[in-house]
């Protein structure tokens, strides 16, 4: 179970991330209270690197900005819009990872790897796992809206995703992580996939 942090504002919260064994930090350029410069993000990153992932999260960004992203933060994966992407570079679009919403049509076809988002992004909002069950039966889906330490097991067991994204989920303020409950996110996901793959087993054993 790929698990993505998302919205890293302190080292404190990265340090948590890393220790949890999170798959990905995620670092956002878009405007909200987690919002980082590149050159904040890149210092942020700079103990994930080798690590884990370092995705930088935009939405609808100008050329101009998503250049600077990637010159001075260097991130391993650009997250934006599916609609976004025509805008984008070559090289930006070399590492996009994206984002596809509830209730928006599906491209044709769709893209080998997607984030399934609610709406709107950082709400705490959940997104609509029958619809990102639905996409995860064509895809690799990474899940993401409303998920926390509680939810994230029903969430798994319901969508089957490829990977969770979590950010205000684990947070003890808004923009202000919690290592607690970044540790007990990483853990109730990585239980929820060793669950599933018992139940496929047991399933898939000839009576």
């Amino acid at each position: 179970m790929f698990v993505k942090i998302c919205g890293l504002t302190t080292p404190e919260g990265v340090a948590a991330a890393l220790e949890a064994g999170a798959d990905a930090l995620g670092f956002v350029f878009a405007p909200s209270v987690r919002r980082v410069t590149p050159a904040a993000a890149a210092a942020l990153a700079a103990p994930v690197r080798g690590r884990a992932l370092c995705v930088a999260v935009t939405l609808h960004p100008q050329a101009s900005e998503v250049e600077e992203i990637l010159d001075i933060f260097a991130p391993d994966l650009l997250q934006t819009d599916l609609a976004d992407a025509a805008a984008l570079s070559p090289r930006a679009r070399a590492r996009l990872l994206p984002v596809l919403r509830d209730g928006a049509a599906l491209p044709e076809p769709l893209p080998p790897r997607v984030l399934y988002e609610g709406a709107v992004s950082g709400t705490g909002r959940r997104a609509d796992w029958a619809g990102a069950h639905a996409v995860a039966r064509r895809a690799e889906v990474l899940l993401a809206g409303g998920l926390n330490p509680d939810n994230v097991a029903e969430a798994i067991r319901v969508v089957r995703p490829w990977g969770v994204d979590v950010s205000s989920g684990v947070e003890s303020a808004p923009g202000l992580k919690s290592p607690a409950k970044i540790l007990q996110f990483v853990a109730a996901a990585r239980a929820a996939l060793a669950q599933r793959n018992i139940d496929h087993t047991k399933t898939s054993v000839p009576t």
